[in-house]
């Protein structure tokens, strides 16, 4: 008495991958291209962080003449949003983690609005000073420890609220 068990094997077509060009691997050329378009705009990154650290001031202004009120930290939380995506594009990535920590002290709309303002304009004004003195990298002696406490005071502020 024997038994014996069979199966059949279904190979399913992996559809993803061919719709996203999986066949080839990546197309070094489109990478390549992609980057030199981007190079060509860097002269233009400059500007761009200005209007970006003006729109982040005016959400900040619009936070104290109106208050600290669902609308305003709405439009202050999109500024820095954009300021963490954008920061390293524009060649200063200590932006992008300063703008992500400001993000991280506002993100719960639950919460937003017990944001302490004095740690809301501690980010902005770190912002702005790497703007100014031109401090790009969280490796940079004065970036290194202002990053650091910001976060670890998001993170304090943060587990004494939770």
């Amino acid at each position: 008495m024997t038994n014996k068990t069979t199966a059949e094997v279904i190979q399913v077509p992996n559809m993803l991958k061919l719709k996203v060009g999986g066949r080839g691997g990546i197309d070094m050329a489109a990478i390549a291209k992609a980057e030199a378009a981007l190079k060509s705009l860097s002269g233009n990154f400059a500007q761009w962080l200005d209007d970006e650290i003006v729109k982040l001031e005016a959400a900040r202004q619009g936070v104290r003449t109106e208050g600290l009120t669902a609308e305003t930290v709405e439009t202050l939380y999109l500024r820095a949003h954009d300021l963490k995506g954008l920061g390293a594009t524009y060649e200063f990535p200590l932006i992008t983690r300063l703008a992500a920590s400001l993000c991280k002290l506002i993100d719960d709309p639950a919460t937003r609005l017990s944001a302490p303002m004095f740690l809301v304009d501690a980010h902005i004004d770190a912002i702005k000073a790497c703007v100014r003195d031109d401090i790009r990298v969280d490796t940079h002696p004065v970036g290194r420890p202002l990053v650091t406490e910001l976060e670890a005071r998001v993170a304090e502020y943060l587990g004494s609220a939770g």
